[in-house]
């Protein structure tokens, strides 16, 4: 599990991140149009899965306007944003904001994204949501980098995510 903190308090994930090097896991999310969509509806593009607890703070906003801008920039790179907001919320915080270079995707009725890839908050005020993570994937679905970010009030470390598809 990975130890992280929440405004300095600690908290727990369920498990880890996969690691640099392995397959990423299989997944079934739902989309904002609550279609399903699968690792397998990638195949072939390189992804930044851009991972956080809810849409509706500021922080995991900066990070998908933050993903929005730098997916511009990237061959055969698909951008998703991945919490366990209600797909509605995704869709309406996109909207209004005109991103159209990610996805937003959600794991709202499930949680099995969350439980596969580790990243399911323990405990605390945001138990049971996503933590703050990034997992960037080549074109075989092979995962070149990962972050758990230590502190989820903290943004994550968007160069290093888009120099692991240098």
């Amino acid at each position: 599990m990975a130890h992280i903190t929440l405004g300095g308090d600690p908290i727990e994930t369920i498990g880890t991140l996969p690691s640099v090097g392995s397959k990423a896991p299989s997944f079934k999310i739902t989309a904002t149009d609550l279609s399903s969509k699968s690792l397998e509806d990638y195949k072939g593009s390189r992804l930044i899965l851009n991972i956080f607890p809810s849409i509706d703070t500021g922080t995991c906003a900066k990070s998908v306007r933050t993903f929005n801008e730098k997916a511009t920039q990237l061959e055969n790179t698909k951008v998703l944003c991945i919490s366990k907001d209600l797909p509605f919320a995704l869709n309406r915080f996109c909207g209004a904001e005109g991103l159209d270079n990610v996805e937003s995707l959600s794991d709202f009725k499930t949680g099995g994204f969350g439980k596969d890839y580790g990243i399911t908050i323990k405990n605390g005020p945001l138990e049971t949501l996503l933590s703050r993570c990034i997992v960037v994937t080549d074109k075989d679905g092979t995962i070149l980098h990962t972050e758990q970010v230590s502190e989820i009030k903290d943004e994550p470390n968007y160069e290093a995510a888009l120099d692991a598809l240098k």
